[in-house]
């Protein structure tokens, strides 16, 4: 089995146009995610800052296609709703799993995933954030990104950010 840090290496190039990027101003920034094609774009206007890889919601639909703001902006963010659940030692007694499905173990209690550098796009939980790129859809609807585009995203977009995410 591969280590998930192995995963996220396992990514096409990300380009940066440093000029623009150097450029920035926020008041002009927008994204644009492209579901078909696996890539996110950070732009300047119309001018592209940073072609990144994703990986969206590995079933139609679950990643919503749509016009979006972002709405939320959290370095270190946590879901609530997929995680483990740990011991109180902090040992993972059963990973990878939904509140929404599964039931903790006795003596258990639940730790969110890690979702670093977080930008949230809709209310049902929906943002970009750093996560493992395989290299097609996987995720449970955000946009998973590597961690240097979701960091640089990060730091140029703010909140009221218009997201475009289409098919």
């Amino acid at each position: 089995m591969r280590k998930a840090t192995e995963l996220i290496s396992r990514q096409a190039p990300i380009s940066i146009n440093q000029r623009v990027y150097d450029g920035f101003t926020s008041d002009r920034s927008r994204v644009v995610v492209s579901l078909s094609k696996q890539r996110a774009y950070l732009l300047d206007g119309d001018q592209i800052a940073i072609d990144t890889p994703i990986s969206s919601g590995k079933r139609a639909g679950m990643t919503p296609a749509g016009n979006f703001t972002i709405t939320q902006k959290d370095k270190d963010h946590r879901s609530n709703i997929y995680g483990d659940f740990v011991d109180r030692s902090g040992r993972v007694v059963r990973g990878g799993v939904s509140v929404r499905i599964d039931s903790a173990p006795s003596g258990t209690h639940f730790v969110g995933a890690p979702m670093k550098w977080f930008m949230r796009l809709t209310g049902d939980g929906v943002g970009m954030h750093v996560g493992i790129l395989p290299g097609y859809p996987a995720s449970h609807g955000c946009i998973r990104m590597p961690p240097q585009s979701a960091e640089m995203f990060f730091n140029r977009v703010k909140h009221g950010t218009p997201v475009e995410v289409e098919r």
